[in-house]
């Protein structure tokens, strides 16, 4: 904002047609020249920052009609409300769409790849930020950073308030994003999750709590690092990334189904009727299930659904250990795949891109190894 005053104060004195005498008038008129030309230099050289917005709560506003908050704000507003944006970078805006986080799906999934993959080819680009809301970000997150194969940093960031609430989050939390964009530390890190000062690897990353700013956390593992008021401080590396290329717009369908004091392993058959080609079981602790559901998982995998196994416990991985029916170790006898500590939502993506070149169990049970 500052050079952008610069460079329209030595315009105005250049185009001025008030004279001082002499060499005083020639004089500060080369100044101004200067002025302008260093100006548009420092611009030109500040990194480039390329925005793709994808909507969220950090694009909404009340509707004064519903008297609650919708998508409203396109990127170049929330841009605007960050003067310091510009000062570190050249920002770019690219408006992708504007929808909350509950409706994104695979299909939209498809178009940020392809902008963010468009954009990072270019040399100029330092990297990429992806504003999107908070309740599937960490899904698209992870998406990006299995198949996005640059080394440049991809920044997805939101917020907890929408702009209408005097502690709107939005604004810092998009300043970070900026910050972790444009830092030489950030690259090789793949997919980050900037919110509230934090960075977390998109693998590790999930949502902990409905409304609290500190709602992204990366469990057992931790951070990655932090956005502080002087730098960008990165504490560890993410060390278990992998590429898998997206072949298709269309993902196969991969379904997640829970598992509950009960269930009856109805809904994995509705799930095969359905046309899914894998599911996830959202299990209980290392990886167990009861005796219906056991049944409906070897029924499926008999009619060559790819049956992966994942839990509803924040932390751990899931191990074949248990020899009863229904146990871990019954589960890997008949043919599950066990998704390590990939949370059910990410075991997914992992699944929906495997399925696009194979079903062998074998192959796909080392991806989940890596």
């Amino acid at each position: 904002m500052q050079t952008v005053l610069l460079q329209q104060q030595a315009v105005g004195v250049m185009k001025s047609p008030y004279r001082l005498p002499g060499a005083a008038d020639l004089w500060l008129r080369l100044i101004c020249v200067f002025f302008y030309v260093a100006s548009s230099s420092a611009q030109q050289e500040l990194p480039v920052c390329h925005i793709i917005t994808t909507g969220g709560m950090i694009a909404m506003k009340i509707d004064p009609v519903k008297n609650a908050p919708v998508p409203t704000l396109s990127g170049e507003d929330l841009v605007a409300t960050i003067p310091g944006l510009r000062k570190m970078a050249k920002v770019e805006v690219e408006d992708l769409f504007n929808v909350p986080g509950a409706h994104m799906d695979p299909e939209r999934w498809a178009s940020i790849y392809k902008a963010v993959t468009k954009a990072l080819a270019r040399p100029e680009v330092a990297g990429v930020i992806v504003t999107h809301g908070t309740d599937t970000l960490e899904e698209t997150a992870y998406l990006l950073d299995l198949t996005v194969s640059s080394e440049k940093p991809i920044v997805l960031v939101g917020a907890l308030r929408n702009a209408s609430e005097q502690d709107f989050d939005g604004p810092r939390n998009l300043l970070n994003a900026g910050r972790v964009c444009v830092s030489p530390q950030a690259r090789g890190k793949g997919a980050m999750i900037v919110l509230n000062n934090q960075i977390n690897a998109a693998r590790e990353g999930t949502k902990t709590h409905a409304s609290d700013v500190e709602t992204f956390k990366s469990g057992d593992f931790g951070f990655l690092g932090t956005v502080d008021q002087d730098r960008v401080i990165f504490s560890r590396a993410p060390s278990r990334r992998q590429h898998i290329t997206l072949n298709d717009e269309r993902l196969p369908r991969v379904d997640i189904i829970s598992m509950y004091t009960g269930a009856d392993g109805s809904l994995i058959r509705a799930a095969m009727a359905g046309g899914a080609k894998g599911v996830v079981i959202q299990a209980f602790g290392l990886g167990n299930v009861n005796i219906p559901m056991f049944d409906a998982i070897k029924q499926a995998i008999d009619n060559g659904i790819v049956i992966v196994i994942s839990t509803r416990v924040p932390n751990g991985r899931v191990l074949p250990s248990h020899g009863y029916q229904g146990g871990g170790k019954t589960l890997k006898d008949a043919g599950a795949i066990f998704a390590d500590n990939l949370s059910p939502q990410k075991a997914r993506i992992l699944l929906m891109l495997a399925l696009q070149t194979t079903s062998d169990r074998e192959e796909i049970q080392k991806l989940f190894d890596r």
